[in-house]
């Protein structure tokens, strides 16, 4: 993996408590920050996800389409692509 350094400035409890936390797992600091912030931005894409199909499939058109399709598929023997 590339790293790169950068500063940052935060408050001295929170580097008190990520100190603490880190010693516990026995992460340097850096890594310790690097994993929560890489599974912050996991979590931060996963959201964003969700929230597009949520918006894609609340919208009625493509509700409706869905339903067509479904209903023209139950109304048929389309077993291809139903292998798994």
């Amino acid at each position: 993996m590339n790293t790169i350094k950068i500063a940052i400035t935060i408050p001295q409890d929170l580097v008190s408590d990520i100190d603490s936390l880190s010693k516990y797992a026995k992460l340097s600091r850096s890594r310790f920050i690097a994993d929560v912030l890489q599974e912050k931005v996991a979590m931060e894409k996963e959201k964003k996800i969700r929230e597009t199909y949520d918006r894609i499939f609340s919208d009625d058109g493509i509700q409706k389409e869905q339903r067509d399709i479904t209903q023209w598929l139950d109304g048929h023997d389309v077993s291809e692509g139903q292998e798994w």
